[in-house]
């Protein structure tokens, strides 16, 4: 990226800035007004306007629900304007037409609602309401209880209760000297009793629901016309639409960008970020729009480079470095004076295109650079931060490990096709970058997830070879609940996967301290990469093997890597050269991080590696939990330990029975739909209950421990200074996948 300045009289920058627009290649810096004698622009005459103009058009968008999906932008003619008042002023009745029929209608529902009650008494509505020598109650609750409270009142002399269905009404004579102006409320204070307004017409209940029933249709037949009239109002103009924003957004943009610029009363200043491969063909460009009348710079080109640590900055062939405000004479001047080149990461050029001066100190911008398949992912990363320019972008790495995690930890063919199912639902459904994203991220988990239920031989928790399949390499794995060896195996396989994924990150954390200061990477990575390497080291070597578990190293049975590897360990020099490692690197990271980074130690060169083990509790649970599942459905015999589903195709001769399961037990016409329910609900939980446990876990991995070793982010996206979307990308200085 370089970053460039245009220079230039006030008089050119209304030209200046239509052309950089068309180019849709600066991303411009915004001035922060710390220079004297220059200010913030004003925006250029008109903006206001072409705002509010802007606001009608997509409030008129909005009302037609018109997208760019239901049709392509059209033309607009000279008379633009008048044709756009046209619209809003039909759409805006239209609108205001269909609020006032949906309050309507909505009222006339209600009061259907409120009727339906009266209509199960069948008493015609004005015989509930209008006497004055009784009190006449309608409403639902228990009519013994109502009876028992009217009963039991000292003001209440006479009563008649009517029911309906649940519906109650009560008719009360008062006594002569009752208090109360409502004896019958005060009566049922202790009941559940709730009252229904009378409605106000002579008409019965049946009768006054016709009417507003047919009043009903009325209104949802002009809702009809009105959603129909509004449809062809959108057919007509959507595409009028469309351009007459396209044309609005593009014109508020440009005179709203003398915000971002260093002005004066006669001069402006404008700064941006571009490719460094476009620097000839910008200034081209806007040579071809106003020649000679601007002075333009390529004031430093951004190198991928560190500025912490008290790196210092470097200055432009013209500047002094020692970072003095310019004079006040640099307002009446075609360019500012010099001043250091202050931007983060920034290597400024020598000669003719480092003779200005950064005004506006911002770092360069980002454009994320990877591989189709690795794209998806970016969402995972921005989800912490953009990452800046002068770090390496992780995208690949987390492509990498995430969903090959994922897989292992679920482990299920049928479970692998429902995830891969809700990933392409969630991408055809969503019309979002992310929401696209997001299921591109399911269907590459659900696809590693049926990878690796192929080689447990797994399928909703049953084993394919159960069922009569005998598929290649499948059962090449084990996910380990019955066999206590491969659940051991798993623990040190979860343990190698961490230290592989931890090392990646502190050599990235190692290579990104390494561009700026050689003693900060040695004290600050490479020890910690010689801590945990060199402790693990030990702890797979022979070295004091009897001091160790037996399930870890040595020639024992119980020992996971002779098992299954058939070697003991790691030699003992092996491991003493690792524990020799482990306190050299621990003295490094005290003379690096003083006190405070000894005590880390234990958490950086152990439990860090142990949050991993997260990953086969995740696979033993998951797996456990289908298990648990497809044991009550169809039961289970016992053999040596090992138990088999009692499936139709297995053969359980010589098995012990555990439980016959719902789906071989009677009464079969109660039992079979209850094997189907528990079958079919109880997976369904497991499978949500793996995207919450894998998912999160797995992403609890990647942004804590992973992401901590190197990771920080904090870096701006580059959006250019135009309309469209800029889809080329530069070259990564670094070998390694870069944030560019």
């Amino acid at each position: 990226m370089s970053k460039v300045s245009v220079t230039g009289s006030k008089a050119v920058m209304p030209t200046v800035i239509e052309r950089i627009h068309e180019l849709n290649l600066v991303h411009l810096s915004d001035y922060d007004g710390s220079w004297q004698g220059f200010d913030n622009g004003n925006p250029i005459e008109g903006a206001e306007n072409a705002s509010e103009k802007l606001v009608t058009v997509r409030a008129l968008e909005s009302a037609l629900e018109l997208s760019e999906e239901d049709t392509a932008p059209g033309t607009i003619d000279d008379d633009w304007e008048q044709r756009l008042e046209r619209i809003r002023t039909k759409i805006n009745q239209l609108d205001d037409r269909r609020s006032e029929v949906r309050e309507e209608l909505r009222q006339v529902n209600d009061r259907i609602d409120r009727v339906a009650p009266f209509a199960e008494l069948g008493i015609d509505l004005d015989l509930l309401s209008g006497y004055e020598s009784v009190d006449v109650l309608v409403g639902e609750g228990p009519v013994a209880d109502v009876e028992d409270a009217l009963e039991a009142s000292d003001e209440i002399r006479a009563f008649e209760t009517f029911t309906g269905g649940d519906v109650v009404a009560v008719v009360a004579a008062p006594t002569e000297d009752a208090t109360e102006e409502n004896v019958v409320d005060d009566a049922l204070v202790g009941v559940e009793f709730a009252r229904y307004e009378v409605p106000e017409t002579e008409q019965g209940p049946d009768a006054y629901v016709a009417d507003l029933e047919e009043r009903k249709r009325e209104l949802e037949s002009e809702l009809e016309e009105i959603d129909a009239e509004l449809e062809q109002i959108k057919a007509n103009e959507g595409s009028f639409l469309l351009r007459v924003e396209e044309e609005l957004t593009i014109e508020v943009q440009r005179a709203e960008a003398p915000l971002q610029f260093a002005t004066s009363d006669r001069a402006f200043i404008a700064e941006g970020w571009i490719p460094a491969n476009q620097y000839e063909a910008f200034v081209s460009a806007l040579r071809d729009a106003v020649g000679d009348s601007v002075e333009i710079e390529e004031l430093e080109t951004a190198d991928y480079e560190e500025h912490e640590h008290g790196a210092e900055a470097h200055t432009g062939s013209g500047g002094d470095g020692d970072g003095d405000e310019p004079s006040a004479e640099t307002e009446d001047a075609d360019q500012p004076a010099q001043r250091k080149a202050a931007t983060d990461g920034g290597q400024p050029q020598s000669g003719e295109r480092g003779s200005g001066a950064v005004t506006m100190d911002d770092e360069p911008p980002v454009i994320l650079n990877n591989i189709t398949p690795a794209k998806p992912f970016e969402l995972l990363v921005k989800m912490v931060s953009q990452p800046k320019y002068s770090e390496l972008d992780p995208t690949v790495l987390v492509f990498l490990t995430y969903p090959f995690a994922f897989g292992f930890m679920i482990g299920d063919i049928g479970y692998g096709i429902l995830y891969m199912l809700m990933g392409w639902g969630c991408w055809k459904i969503f019309d979002s970058d992310a929401g696209k994203a997001l299921g591109t991220i399911g269907i590459w988990a659900g696809a590693f997830t049926i990878l690796f239920g192929w080689l447990y031989d797994d399928i909703f928790g049953v084993h394919m070879a159960d069922l009569g399949l005998m598929l290649p390499l499948a059962g090449t794995l084990d996910k380990g609940l019955q066999a206590t060896d491969w659940a051991i195996f798993w623990i040190v396989f979860s343990i190698g996967f961490g230290l592989i994924h931890l090392n990646m990150g502190l050599i990235l954390g190692f290579i990104n301290e390494l561009g700026h200061s050689v003693k900060a990477a040695v004290y600050e990575r490479l020890s910690w990469i010689l801590t945990m390497n060199g402790l693990f080291i030990w702890i797979f070597s022979v070295h004091l093997v009897d001091e160790k578990p037996e399930f870890l190293v040595g020639t024992t049975e119980e020992a996971v890597l002779y098992e299954f590897f058939g070697f003991a360990g790691l030699p003992e020099i092996v491991g003493i050269v690792g524990l020799v490692a482990f306190f050299v690197g621990a003295v490094m990271v005290g003379v690096g991080e003083g006190i405070a980074g000894l005590f880390e130690v234990p958490a950086w060169a152990f439990g860090h590696v142990l949050s991993y083990l997260r990953m086969v509790a995740v696979l033993l649970a998951k797996g456990g939990m289908a298990f648990a599942v497809n044991l009550l459905v169809f039961g289970g015999y016992t053999q040596d330990g090992y138990t088999a589903f009692n499936l139709p195709t297995y053969d359980v001769t010589g098995y012990e029975q555990d439980f016959v399961g719902l789906i071989h037990a009677d009464p079969f016409w109660i039992t079979i739909p209850a094997a189907i329910l528990v079958f079919v609900l109880g997976h369904i939980l497991v499978l949500l209950l793996g995207i919450t446990a894998a998912g999160i876990q797995m992403l609890r991995l990647e942004y804590v421990e992973f992401f901590q070793k190197f990771y920080q982010g904090g870096g701006e996206e580059y959006e250019p200074f135009g309309y469209e979307d800029y889809e080329e990308t530069e070259e990564s200085p670094s070998a390694q996948p870069q944030a560019d």
